[in-house]
């Protein structure tokens, strides 16, 4: 399997097959005299602005801080919870019951509700 190519940036599905985000990490562990193995998947913005750019992830993350956003450590899925890796990438959790989904849910709270009021007035 070609890690980079099969899982990064790829869409991530619960258990529920409910959509929570794609996959913006991948974390290796490095061990003494034995091949790296895989141990986790990260979710979230942070990663993906350092990812993208290191710079512009700090710019990023002061605007949003100054919008009220929390930054937060990104959102580890242990590499054991991965059910399937196909067009999608099948984990054993519930997306509500993980923090995935916070950076969508603080959009649709403090953005696109804006946006809506804004339309009906």
């Amino acid at each position: 399997m070609d890690v980079i190519r099969d899982v990064l940036d790829n869409q991530l599905v619960d258990r529920n097959q409910r959509k929570m985000g794609k996959v913006d990490g991948i974390v290796m562990e490095l061990r003494d005299r034995e091949p790296p193995r895989l141990a986790y998947i990260e979710v979230g913005v942070t990663t993906l602005r350092r990812r993208l750019n290191p710079r512009l992830a700090g710019f990023v993350a002061a605007i949003a801080s100054k919008w009220g956003a929390k930054q937060s450590e990104p959102f580890r899925i242990p590499w054991s919870k991965v059910r399937d890796i196909g067009i999608d990438v099948e984990v054993d959790v519930e997306a509500e019951a993980t923090p995935a989904l916070a950076y969508e849910k603080w959009l649709c709270d403090r953005i696109i509700a804006r946006i809506q009021l804004v339309k009906f007035i």
